[in-house]
């Protein structure tokens, strides 16, 4: 390939993603990808709040799970949080080797074990937790005297397709 072949399929490239945004079709009308873009673009600016390019989806809502449920087992935490076993299996191993949760076994099921925040985990979370509240009250500003409906939909949805 020349390089004047290559500029052509660059500029060509860049011509295509400069032209209108894509179409939704029947995306436009669905409840669940505008929950998905909303919940993309809430990650990305909680992220942003933070300044922390590392940070991953999650992991604020369960330093925040933990904390409030010192003890908790990896069960009754994917329960709360609606993740299943194969997606919160990975971000317990990360905050753990982070060293921001702690694991215990339990003395009756040596099988089973309890998770906690380490004092660093502890301090984490402190830290998340201002920038979610800041986070939040972007959203509050968002959704205006509506928050309040928006939950309860929301919450609606989640109890009656889980």
């Amino acid at each position: 390939m020349t390089a004047n072949t290559l500029g052509k399929r660059t500029g060509r490239k860049a011509a295509a993603e400069k032209t209108e945004p894509a179409r939704f079709g029947t995306l436009d009308g669905m409840i669940g990808f505008h929950l998905r873009l909303a919940q993309n673009a809430s990650f990305k600016a909680f992220k942003r709040h933070t300044g922390e390019a590392k940070l991953r989806p999650g992991w604020f809502a369960m330093l925040s799970l933990i904390h409030e449920n010192p003890g908790i087992t990896p069960m009754a935490l994917s329960r709360a949080s609606g993740r299943d076993k194969s997606t919160l299996t990975p971000v317990l191993r990360d905050l753990q080797r982070l060293k921001l949760i702690a694991r215990e076994t339990v003395a009756s099921d040596k099988r089973s074990y309890t998770l906690s925040l380490t004092p660093l985990g502890e301090t984490k979370f402190a830290t998340l937790a201002e920038h979610a509240a800041a986070h939040d009250r972007e959203l509050d500003e968002i959704v205006g005297d509506r928050k309040d409906e928006l939950i309860r939909l929301l919450k609606r949805i989640h109890s009656v397709l889980d």
